[in-house]
């Protein structure tokens, strides 16, 4: 074999065939198919832990509005557990306890409320004496499967069905 032949054969060598780069570009589409389901429920699961979190925050966040405004027992917005700190000190309307992100109501892919406030009137002013805490998926089954409930017991409750009867305790 003379220089020409070797050099060509090396070069005939030295790449994949279009069969050889099918059959890799098959088995990753496989395994992406294989890990796609798994990721996207390890994220539910994540966004289900975040909601039970942030469920305990805005109950921890009551408990000490409860302290901090004792004439106006809870609060009965989410607005008014929240607050921008660079707007001045805290306040009765502006209580600064909880994330302004959260404050909103919508936080990694639930929708949280307080609702079911029970109020009574003293001396002309309100108080709130009970509530209740929801956080609901935004698209049950695809940003979780579970609601999950609480109340001035900090008890957290469990909704499999994605709503707000909450009858299970968290475990």
């Amino acid at each position: 074999m003379d220089g020409l032949e070797v050099r060509a054969r090396r070069m005939a060598e030295a790449g994949f065939t279009l069969i050889e780069l099918l059959i890799v570009m098959s088995v990753m589409l496989i395994l992406m198919t294989l890990a796609l389901p798994q990721m996207l429920k390890f994220r539910k699961q994540a966004q289900e832990t975040s909601a039970i979190q942030s469920v305990r925050t805005i109950g921890n966040a009551e408990l000490q509005y409860n302290s901090q405004y004792p004439q106006n027992g809870f609060a009965c917005s989410l607005a008014v557990l929240g607050g921008d700190p660079k707007s001045g000190a805290p306040t009765a309307q502006s209580a600064q306890l909880i994330d302004p992100t959260l404050a909103t109501g919508q936080k990694a892919g639930y929708t949280f409320a307080i609702t079911n406030c029970s109020k009574v009137t003293v001396n002309n002013q309100d108080m709130y004496t009970s509530f209740q805490i929801t956080a609901v998926p935004q698209a049950v089954g695809k940003t979780g499967d579970r609601g999950f409930c609480t109340d001035a017991n900090n008890l957290i409750t469990v909704d499999r069905t994605g709503g707000t009867n909450c009858t299970e305790p968290l475990q």
